[in-house]
């Protein structure tokens, strides 16, 4: 059996005012989720729980970023999430606040067969 790649989703989250990575983060995932529908476990005639999820974030400052608190996003599969520098934190005018952005890459996987070629 061999790790094959199946769907790709990207996302993007903020967070306004309280200058969170967590929830940004957060927001991303759910943004790359929500938009999507997808049914490719049971197209292969997988269960849910036979997803490989690979997660990676790009926030500016990936130390702040709780994974193990973006796990519950998930409602099913095995997520593995991989948090990097990247995003953007945007400063506010007249004032010491921060507006931060992260952007998420999702890959689905399944452990399969190659196709016969």
């Amino acid at each position: 059996m061999a790790k094959k790649r199946v769907v790709t989703q990207f996302g993007m989250g903020s967070s306004i005012r309280s200058k969170n990575y967590t929830e940004a983060a957060a927001r991303a995932i759910r943004d790359a989720l929500w938009h999507n529908s997808l049914n490719v476990a049971e197209a292969f005639g997988f269960p849910k729980t036979a997803m490989i999820i690979d997660v990676e974030i790009g926030v500016q400052k990936p130390e702040e970023v709780d994974t193990s608190a973006l796990h519950g996003i998930f409602p099913y599969g095995q997520p593995s999430i991989t948090v990097v520098k990247g995003g953007l934190d945007i400063p506010k005018p007249h004032t010491d606040g921060l507006t931060v952005i992260a952007n998420a890459a999702i890959i689905v996987s399944f452990d399969m067969e190659p196709a016969n070629d």
